[in-house]
């Protein structure tokens, strides 16, 4: 990779929980060095400005920098990021003229992890497919269930790894066999449209741990994620149940998405599933993500892995913004990279 013609920016990562911040350096060599970092509770501040002001007030190696690549659950529409997850709307124009940023920009979540995933050292991530290990040439998914359920695709191009974001989360829910079809029906009660991410992210384990109960005919005493997994752990039949569905469904999406995306390795970022380690090897995980009919033989060759790096997000803005200016240098070596764009 060419060197960047900026060395000093800031980088966020922003979900509906957290926003990770940091400020970031391009080397020569195109690697990123991450300078100063601190992680936000989103529901603790009144706007994503707010958050980037304190950062920049509390860290002296953010003075004077007015370049920003920003990752955002969601897609960017006109002037606001679109996204039902995060706790405030994000509105550019009010963000550049707050913070008095030269340049920002805002691009998807996964689409972000995708290009912090090609930056990895492998001992970065934690195999989940015990015995797949070797990928095979051929586009890469990158994909989290947090507060939503994000997806991106890498695709190998000769000129560089080109990154579809997509928007998997909101695809409709497909129950696999009899408990999931009636997990779907009560749902459906609910809500007009049951979307995937409705089941597989940390508020999806909740939905699944309400509609086991109302299956059983039990009154739900469980409202958080880690407190049904922690339930799980000590015994309780139905915090169990739910976690071992979520694992399942998890495989299940996956699954999917490698087939629709023709992936050759997938790599989940964060989220939920650290916390759920100790149920993957004992659930229908890999059981679900094969189970593709004729395209099982393909998919039992591709490895899943964990990435357990949590500044995946500010190194993948970084690394995005990066290639952009390279690119739009390449395109008008006169440019003076000055720009207000959203990507």
């Amino acid at each position: 990779m060419a060197s960047s013609p900026v060395q000093h920016f800031i980088a966020a990562d922003v979900g509906g929980t957290n926003a990770r911040i940091g400020v970031v350096r391009a080397n020569a060599d195109g690697a990123i060095e991450v300078l100063a970092y601190r992680k936000y509770s989103c529901g603790d501040y009144p706007s994503l400005t707010v958050i980037l002001a304190k950062f920049v007030a509390e860290h002296a190696a953010a003075a004077g920098i007015d370049r920003m690549a920003i990752a955002s659950a969601g897609v960017v529409l006109d002037d606001e990021v679109i996204n039902s997850n995060l706790p405030w709307r994000i509105s550019l124009t009010e963000m550049r003229r707050e913070l008095r940023l030269r340049e920002l920009h805002v691009i998807n979540d996964f689409a972000a992890a995708a290009h912090g995933a090609q930056c990895l050292d492998p001992a970065e991530s934690r195999l989940l497919t015990p015995g797949v290990t070797a990928a095979d040439p051929g586009p890469v998914l990158v994909i989290g269930p947090g507060t939503g359920l994000g997806a991106a695709i890498c695709i190998p191009d000769p000129r560089g790894t080109v990154v579809l974001p997509t928007e998997a989360g909101m695809t409709a829910f497909a129950p696999g066999n009899e408990r999931e079809i009636a997990i779907l029906r009560w749902l459906q009660q609910r809500t007009r449209h049951v979307s995937t991410e409705q089941l597989v992210s940390g508020p999806g384990l909740v939905n699944l741990y309400d509609a086991l109960c109302a299956i059983h005919g039990h009154d739900p005493a469980l409202r958080a994620p880690a407190a049904i997994t922690e339930a799980a752990r000590r015994g309780d039949a139905i915090a169990r149940e739910a976690v071992l569905a979520f694992c399942a469904l998890l495989g299940s999406v996956i699954g999917d998405l490698a087939v629709i995306g023709s992936a050759r390795a997938v790599f989940v970022a964060g989220g939920i599933v650290p916390q759920l380690l100790d149920f993957l090897a004992s659930s229908d995980f890999h059981a679900r993500l094969v189970d593709k009919g004729a395209m099982r033989a393909v998919l039992e060759r591709v490895p899943v892995r964990l990435i357990e790096n949590e500044r995946l997000g500010v190194i993948g803005a970084a690394n995005w913004f990066v290639q952009h200016l390279n690119h739009r240098r390449d395109a008008d070596p006169s440019s003076n990279d000055v720009g207000h764009s959203a990507a």
